[in-house]
């Protein structure tokens, strides 16, 4: 079980002025699919640039979900300076509530935040952030199957300018949003459509969680849905061969020899925490597991030889969804395995859930218990 560091930086409680009322908070749990609803409260903190050149994080607050007051001149409406997380807030069977793997959330951010030019947040305080809303909004946790506390950490640049520079201030924010299931469709298996545009290329933004990467696959998400698909899958920018990601998840092929493979986190891919829990837990099963390049056309000649068993994506909204059916709209479609859950999909989420449930030993102490 992982333990609280101590924060660097002391909280103040605003008080909320007018509380969803109880009631129709509590009907509003019944169905909060994900992504609609938002508990009472967020937390804010600020960065500023001193005279001296230095920067500190300062004014951390707990207080009541409101808009932001941003100047049209903000630096994250002109230069795209934004970067987030998601992770969850679960109940364990005991009543408490518990985060799962909170601190490589942190260091994933602090790796974005790099990447777009940005500061660091001490990963203490990131965590404790996360308990400061959690404990605060603990009764938005909804009752439902395979339900959850989301939580959106995020940073965005608030400095008034114009100009190609890194801003000079910012602000760190986290909402909580109660959640169900993610795919609205509920199905056992996924449909996945292969997109003709590219989401990110060597170099580039791929591996940051910016909201840049996922503004770029709008469209080709609505061109899945358009089809009937739900998701919508990335070839590599180069060869338009190799297969990345889904517009948020990554992706894992199980074969017939025990084989476990992932495309292998090359700077194009985001390196889901999700994912990497399912590495551990993989060979842990007695998997052979390889993280390599794999083609789109060996996933269907794989597919139609019975050589691959089952294909399924992952990550923190969707936790371990199965790859029922594979459209390519140069070659047709094909299906994997039966078209459902294959049995290593279902034990891997099993498994996974169990332990972020406290249903499970966590032997790796992932699971922060926070109250």
């Amino acid at each position: 079980m992982a333990t609280l560091a101590e924060p660097s930086l002391a909280f103040t409680r605003l008080p909320h002025p007018s509380l969803v009322p109880a009631d129709v908070r509590d009907a509003a749990l019944t169905d909060p699919g994900f992504g609609k609803l938002f508990s009472d409260h967020m937390v804010s903190i600020d960065w500023s640039e001193g005279a001296d050149g230095i920067g500190a994080w300062h004014n951390a607050t707990v207080g009541p979900l409101t808009a932001i007051p941003l100047h049209p001149a903000a630096a994250v409406l002109h230069y795209a300076q934004e970067i987030f997380e998601g992770l969850k807030a679960y109940r364990l069977q005991d009543g408490t509530m518990a985060l799962f793997r909170p601190e490589a959330n942190a260091a994933r951010f602090n790796a974005s935040a790099k990447r777009l030019a940005m500061p660091s947040l001490p990963e203490d305080l990131f965590v404790e952030a996360c308990r400061q809303l959690v404990a605060v909004d603990r009764s938005w946790f909804p009752d439902v199957q395979g339900g959850s506390l989301y939580l959106r950490p995020f940073m965005i640049a608030t400095e008034a300018f114009l100009g190609v520079r890194p801003a000079k201030q910012y602000k760190f924010m986290i909402i909580a949003s109660p959640a169900g299931n993610y795919f609205k469709s509920g199905a056992p298996a996924v449909s996945i459509w292969v997109s003709q545009y590219t989401r990110a290329a060597p170099g580039g933004t791929g591996a940051a969680k910016c909201g840049g990467n996922y503004a770029a696959s709008l469209v080709p998400q609505a061109e899945a849905l358009e089809r009937g698909h739900d998701q919508v899958v990335f070839l590599d920018a180069a060869e338009h061969k190799w297969i990345e990601e889904l517009g948020g998840m990554n992706l894992y092929f199980v074969f017939e020899d025990g084989t476990l493979l992932t495309p292998p986190l090359n700077g194009t891919i985001l390196p889901g925490i999700t994912r990497n829990s399912l590495l551990t837990l993989a060979r842990e099963e007695g998997l052979t597991v390889r993280e390599e390049p794999y083609s789109i056309d060996q996933w269907r000649a794989d597919a139609a030889s019975g050589k691959l068993l089952e294909t399924f994506a992952c990550g923190t909204a969707a936790v371990v969804t199965a790859v029922g059916k594979v459209t390519d709209p140069v070659t047709g479609e094909f299906t994997i395995g039966t078209g459902g859950p294959g049995q290593l999909t279902q034990r891997l989420k099993a498994r996974l859930v169990a332990i972020q449930r406290g249903e499970a030993e966590d032997t790796h102490g992932w699971v922060m218990r926070l109250s």
